[in-house]
């Protein structure tokens, strides 16, 4: 396969070799969440954006598998890097409290669990982030998030959230969501979690649609009030919220919400938790989602792209006491580890974050030009991209239309679709599936 010349090429989705595997596949599986019937043969030529399923179809991937494989598929970048290493049994050991080494100094060799740790926190120093604990999963790094939160102030019971949140699938983490209904239902809960409008009203605060801005102050400062509001500042152990909005519907926030959002824990000292799981190390344009908008976080949570999970934050609010954190695998996988530094060491050396800001303002300027019927918004930072339609069955249809078309793209909130194009994709690369998308909405209308 040459990235620099391939196209999607279609026969028939799904295929009956897919159709074979899907079926194969839920015979064992509980149900979950599926989004098409796309079945990648790992086997076949793939590169970048570049796919191919097990019945021939080479279809282009705009999701990034949710952002999970920043940079697509076999990217040589990645895997020249780790093709040095001899592999050895076991790759995935008792991680954060055990030590693994290829026999070279530190620094050195086959970067695990240290190597990617070194390198997270190079990525968050203008946030004053010098410690890091490794888990297997984003709701895990959530989790210790709230956990170290609520260790850290002694008086802390309250958390706060956002409208439209979604932290992960744990109990813990499912406490936070304030996305659909569905994640929650009938399950326990931890209490005293209160929410907010997550505010992204392009006049606020004189404008604002949500009720965030109102009667003169916002709701964040109006329940917090010392005199007239009803939760005391000093009990709140942390305040959560993503920088950007994911499956609630890529919404970006006010900057009016973000410098109340700053403004309210700096007053109040709260701990401010941004869950960058989805939006962070360098989708943006940035290394974190953050570095756009005035809030400082005090911890930040990363997995996705990054191939483990991790709460990165300064020393002083992680507990001293040895025990009150431990994970027996977590930070165990040694190959997930050197994936993510070699992600992070990729991103840096071949400018892949003034890549992602060059190449997703040219997909929106080639979105809005089209000017397209049916279409309500096109917005996004870097290539954390997000499309409004005016029906929740139009946006149903313009992803399968896509799907029949070769391009993989992904619904999220009410009415939206995500466009996660791999970090380094190239000029041709956008004009091409931005061509595919907009053969599909044209093709829905």
């Amino acid at each position: 396969m040459d990235r620099d010349t391939v196209e999607p090429e279609v026969h028939s989705l799904p295929g009956e070799r897919a159709r074979e595997w899907v079926d194969y596949h839920h015979e064992f599986a509980a149900p979950s969440t599926y989004v098409y019937e796309f079945v990648w043969d790992h086997t076949a030529p793939a590169e970048g954006p570049f796919c191919t399923d097990v019945d021939g179809n080479v279809l282009m991937d705009f999701t990034s598998h949710v952002a999970a494989a920043p940079l697509g598929y076999n990217n040589p970048k990645i895997t020249e890097p780790m093709s040095e290493f001899d592999l050895f049994d076991p790759v995935k050991i008792a991680g954060q409290d055990f030590y693994a080494s290829d026999g070279k100094p530190p620094g050195e060799g086959l970067p695990g669990a240290a190597g990617l740790m070194d390198r997270i926190t190079a990525t968050a120093e203008e946030f004053g982030m010098d410690t890091v604990f490794l888990s297997n999963s984003g709701a895990e790094a959530v989790e210790n998030a709230m956990k170290i939160s609520y260790d850290n102030n002694p008086l802390g019971k309250y958390a706060l959230t956002f409208e439209g949140a979604f932290h992960g699938r744990t109990l813990g983490a499912l406490s936070l969501n304030r996305s659909k209904e569905v994640y929650r239902r009938r399950f326990p809960e931890i209490s005293s979690v209160h929410d907010f409008p997550y505010c992204s009203c392009e006049g606020a605060p004189s404008f604002c649609e949500c009720g965030y801005f109102a009667g003169g102050t916002s709701a964040l400062r109006s329940k917090l009030d010392p005199k007239t509001g009803h939760v005391n500042p000093e009990e709140v152990a942390f305040l959560i919220m993503e920088p950007i909005q994911g499956e609630g519907g890529y919404r970006f926030p006010s900057e009016a919400f973000a410098r109340d959002v700053a403004e309210v824990t700096e007053e109040h000292d709260i701990t401010l938790i941004a869950d960058e799981i989805q939006s962070g190390l360098g989708r943006t344009g940035e290394w974190w989602a953050s570095e756009h908008y005035p809030f400082e976080p005090d911890v930040i949570t990363s997995a996705k792209g990054m191939r483990v999970g991790a709460t990165v934050s300064d020393s002083d609010i992680f507990p001293d006491e040895t025990s009150r954190l431990s994970s027996t695998w977590g930070a165990g996988d040694i190959l997930a580890a050197a994936r993510g530094a070699f992600t992070i060491d990729a991103i840096a050396e071949y400018d892949l974050l003034d890549n992602a800001t060059e190449r997703g303002r040219q997909f929106q300027e080639i979105l809005r030009d089209a000017d397209l019927d049916g279409v309500t918004s096109v917005r996004g930072k870097g290539l954390m991209l997000g499309i409004d339609f005016e029906t929740k069955d139009l946006r149903d249809e313009i992803v399968d239309a896509a799907f029949q078309r070769g391009l993989l793209l992904l619904a999220c909130g009410q009415k939206t679709i995500r466009v996660l194009p791999p970090m380094d994709v190239t000029d041709r690369e956008i004009e091409l599936g931005a061509s595919l998308l907009i053969d599909a909405i044209e093709a829905s209308n």
